[in-house]
């Protein structure tokens, strides 16, 4: 199979959409297909990939992430595009380049695939100079416009699809597929020394967030209520363990805050004024190839987000045996299964807080849902199945556009 990606964000930006391409690229082409990529132009990075063409773009910086604009017209693209046989057509968003995925599609007379990535209305605020409201209406209404001509929508999370219908989505052919974790790159991790490079002692319990530290991650909700957890814990307090009810242990926290973004300064200055300087890790940029050893030094993943339509990094976590603790919202209540592999919670910080606490105090409650996240992670998320879920879809779509 022939399998053209349209996107307009990838490779270097290590954001949400780069990672699902990139996953299911390497799957696909493990199964034997071909996947040509079609993306902006990303100044000074050279792809080793050749099946990747990039369109002119504008260079541009938001809050100090480059986010290059595709300038959707090429010459250049266009004959490339007419000497390839392609057999399907996956667009990444409705606009720019979508625009030449649809165009592409109805020229090739192939199937227009179409994932709905993002929750836009959490999103409107990177428009700057167009009012939130204002952003946000018409970004949905121009996804919606552009689903609604797609031949198959994939969302990333079951519940996304009674949002998008609810915006006025009338396409029938929707279906959930998430993006898969690479179980290889997450082995032979280091916990001990990257516990030891960051200062975390052995009787220390590390929540961590590993996160993109912007407005839409809700970061600012999440560190009161970690704070609240770290102020507690501050002095040193006796709790019964889980495991030796007869015996008196200590519970000593720390937080391991992993990221950059434009919410940064403020939390850590939040973090200063409360005192607890010494009781947070900041990670600062995280590489991608060290993300697992992240994962491994903690014990139990936090995370406050509303805007994710999956939330890779949930998977991930998971796929490396953390518990989570999340604000009960879209992404996360299809992931994280309450009580099973973590706790599910309202957007309130004592509420929140809470549930950390209780996961902080019973070891045997924390094991198991460790066992679990991990076990389901690898029978659900990993990058083989949900290749292979979409390869069905595309299948199925190419037999019904003969």
């Amino acid at each position: 199979m022939n399998i053209a990606i349209f996107t307009n964000n990838y490779l270097p930006n290590p954001f949400g959409v780069s990672m699902s391409i990139e996953s299911f690229r390497r799957e696909f082409e493990k199964l034997g297909h071909t996947v040509y990529i079609f993306a902006p132009d990303f100044k000074d990075y050279v792809d080793e990939n050749k099946n990747v063409f990039r369109y002119p773009a504008l260079d541009l910086k938001f809050k100090n992430i480059r986010f290059p604009i595709a300038i959707p017209y090429s010459y250049r693209i266009d004959r490339i595009l007419e000497s390839l046989e392609i057999d399907v057509i996956h667009s990444q968003h409705p606009n720019l380049l979508g625009w030449q995925a649809r165009r592409w599609a109805k020229k090739k007379n192939v199937p227009l695939i179409f994932t709905w990535h993002t929750l836009y209305d959490q999103y409107a605020h990177f428009a700057p100079f167009i009012p939130r409201k204002l952003a946000a209406w018409w970004t949905i209404k121009n996804a919606v416009k552009y689903a609604n001509r797609c031949d198959q929508i994939i969302v990333p999370t079951k519940s996304v699809k009674k949002i998008i219908t609810d915006w006025g989505v009338r396409n029938e052919n929707i279906q959930a597929v998430a993006t898969g974790v690479e179980e290889s790159f997450f082995q032979n991790t280091d916990r001990v020394g990257t516990r030891k490079k960051f200062g975390i002692e052995d009787d220390e319990v590390a929540l961590l967030l590993l996160s993109r530290l912007t407005t839409e991650k809700n970061v600012e909700f999440l560190v009161r209520a970690v704070i609240k957890i770290l102020k507690k814990n501050e002095k040193i307090y006796p709790v019964k363990s889980a495991i030796d009810r007869g015996a008196e242990q200590f519970n000593r926290v720390k937080f391991i805050l992993a990221g950059e973004g434009q919410e940064l300064p403020k939390l850590k200055k939040m973090i200063v004024n409360a005192g607890l300087i010494n009781k947070v890790v900041f990670s600062g940029i995280v590489q991608r190839e060290i993300t697992k050893n992240i994962f491994a030094a903690a014990d139990i993943f936090v995370y406050a987000s509303k805007s994710e339509t999956q939330g890779m990094i949930l998977t991930e976590a998971m796929c490396l045996g953390l518990p989570v603790v999340a604000v009960a919202a879209t992404g996360a209540i299809d992931i994280v299964g309450n009580q099973i592999t973590g706790l599910l919670v309202k957007e309130n910080e004592d509420e929140f807080a809470s549930a950390v606490e209780r996961l902080i105090n019973d070891v045997e409650l924390r094991k198991r849902f460790s066992e679990n996240a991990e076990k389901i992670a690898k029978e659900n998320y990993t990058a083989p199945i949900c290749a292979q879920k979409m390869l069905e879809i595309y299948q199925k779509n190419i037999g019904t556009k003969k």
